[in-house]
């Protein structure tokens, strides 16, 4: 019972941080790319409820900036000027959940803009970008991780299930993609691929090449589970009863590797995830003005940058949440999975 609250509440935690993202445009009070070229580099603003008489404000407030004296990118917060946040403010248009137009948004500021991120050099707003650059990165993780374990699944299942020279061949082809440096694959081949392409069209051949490169371990665990699994008794006895090869797989062998590619799926996410910012980073991912988790941190490419303006470091820690929640999800299933076979092992012996 206590692995299954672990499971239950990591999956809640995931729900929860996914949902944020999947709304982003509800969430986030800009578009993306619409810039603001006369606050480059704008630091985060602060929420306040105190203003400077030490009077107490309901409702939270922001001060405007102004650069500071002698300076051309310093900036300091300007008492004189105080904008209230507004909640449930119609603003530019979205579609929520990427298919329901919508212009409604969490919160915003009358006369002013709200930069709870900043800005980068072009004065996009950098909250706004963490939000909808997350839908690109974890939808490509997500959806590699799909492929690889969809591949991995039928490879496993093949080799373990038929074996012979379909197990020695497939199996082989699997020790090789493990024997490869995985991010050095990534890079080799999407250097054969068109740099000029849409954003689009670039993002899924970012998903191809991440799902395509790691389908060998899920391979191998499947197979194994296939090898345990076709020589029980429940097995022989519906071979025995004429079931195809198919409904055998489909009702008997495969159901008992679904928590293995659970497993699998929890480290592969943020593995994937992690493969996209990479490639996003090194400018060989989905390009601009499109967001994803790469671009933001791309900036960081520039010591000017790298130096001066510490919050375009924020997008990597807000990242963070997410690698933890799949982690411990992972590892949680782990835990679930020998626990939930002495259980059933128990059960039987009762009955």
């Amino acid at each position: 019972m206590r692995i299954q609250r672990n499971v239950a509440r990591w999956l809640v935690v995931l729900g929860v941080l996914h949902a944020i993202v999947a709304c982003a445009g509800f969430f986030a009070p800009y578009d993306p790319a619409e810039q603001d070229r006369k606050s480059p580099y704008l630091p985060p603003m602060r929420l306040h409820v105190v203003d400077g008489q030490g009077q107490f404000h309901a409702r939270p407030f922001v001060y405007a900036f102004r650069l500071r004296e002698g300076t051309f990118d310093q900036y300091e917060e300007d008492a004189g000027q105080s904008y209230p946040l507004t909640f449930f403010v119609s603003g530019a248009g979205y579609r929520l959940l990427g298919f329901l137009p919508c212009r409604l948004h969490l919160f915003g500021a009358e006369d002013s803009r709200v930069y709870l991120l900043g800005t980068d050099g072009y004065g996009r707003d950098q909250w706004s970008r963490l939000l909808f650059g997350g839908q690109v990165s974890l939808l490509a993780g997500l959806l590699g991780a799909g492929i690889t374990l969809s591949l991995g699944l039928s490879m496993g299942a093949a080799a373990g299930y038929y074996g012979g020279w379909r197990d020695d061949l497939l199996m082989r082809v699997a020790e090789l993609f493990l024997a490869l440096p995985w991010l050095y694959l990534l890079f080799g081949v999407r250097a054969f691929l068109p740099l000029a392409v849409r954003p689009l069209a670039a993002f899924f051949l970012i998903v191809a090449v991440i799902g395509a490169a790691g389908w060998a371990r899920p391979a191998r665990l499947v197979r194994a589970v296939v090898l345990s699994a076709k020589e029980r008794d429940f097995v022989r006895a519906a071979r025995g009863f004429g079931a195809t090869d198919a409904y055998v797989l489909r009702r008997h062998i495969l159901p008992e590797a679904g928590s293995v590619l659970l497993t699998q799926a929890a480290i592969l996410v943020p593995q994937y995830v992690l493969a996209e910012m990479t490639l996003s980073f090194l400018g060989l991912g989905v390009p601009e003005p499109v967001a994803s988790w790469g671009n933001l941190l791309s900036s960081l490419q520039q010591y000017s940058v790298l130096v001066s303006y510490w919050w375009m470091y924020l997008p990597a820690l807000a990242m963070v949440p997410f690698f933890l929640g799949y982690l411990g999800l992972a590892s949680s299933l782990q835990e679930r999975g020998p626990a939930y076979k002495i259980e059933r092992r128990g059960l039987g012996s009762l009955t």
